[in-house]
């Protein structure tokens, strides 16, 4: 596979949204067959690292949904928006310049605390299960609208989850993909059972 033709391809694949933020890099050192560092405020544009020695060994289904599914996660990482935790980052960086102006070493010291624990808070929460089945999900919108149906879109990504796993040589799912598959099969109308909303929100 070339990796500069599939690239293209995979750009004609994203929503414009993901064009405008997500670059796709080629890394044929990583043992993973996608990856995508975790984005924080300061970074520009979100990277997607494929290693397309691997990524060949996936059907053209797979593929597209593998990345319209990492663009959505991306897509849905958002650092500032009307949250409690955002509005304690906030608060604890404007107390932390106040205390460093007044030179009060422990105001400073539990406005860094403050700071880094709603930063932790803001960064698990675009990692629960809850993020993670959004981004499934807007994945097989996309896909909908790039002309596959809902019930091959969800069995794509099924496979994927599945294929990429065996790929990388791990014998069994993570907890968070054991999920997404279920989640995936529900909409599919494979199962009967979906993910618990209780378990959703976790």
């Amino acid at each position: 596979m070339e990796p500069k033709t599939e690239i293209n391809r995979l750009l004609d694949v994203m929503p414009a949204s993901g064009r405008m933020i997500c670059k796709i890099v080629s890394k044929p050192e990583q043992k993973t067959v996608i990856e995508s560092p975790y984005p924080f405020p300061w970074t520009g544009t979100r990277e997607i690292w494929i290693n397309f020695n691997l990524w060949s060994r996936l059907s053209q289904q797979q593929r597209d949904l593998l990345l319209l599914r990492t663009v959505s996660w991306l897509i849905g990482i958002k650092w500032f928006k009307p949250d409690v935790y955002q509005g304690v980052v906030v608060a604890a960086l404007l107390g932390g310049v106040f205390e460093l102006v007044q030179r009060d070493i422990v105001g400073i010291v539990i406005a860094g605390g403050l700071t880094a624990l709603a930063t932790t808070q803001i960064w698990r929460s675009n990692r629960n299960s809850q993020t993670q089945l959004s981004a499934d999900e807007a994945a097989l919108k996309v896909a909908i609208r790039r002309g596959y149906s809902e019930t091959e879109a969800a069995q794509s990504l099924i496979r994927a989850i599945d294929a990429v796993a065996q790929i990388e040589g791990r014998s069994n799912l993570d907890f968070i993909e054991l999920l997404r598959r279920q989640n995936l099969r529900a909409i599919a109308n494979l199962s009967p059972v979906g993910v618990p909303e209780t378990i959703k929100k976790d």
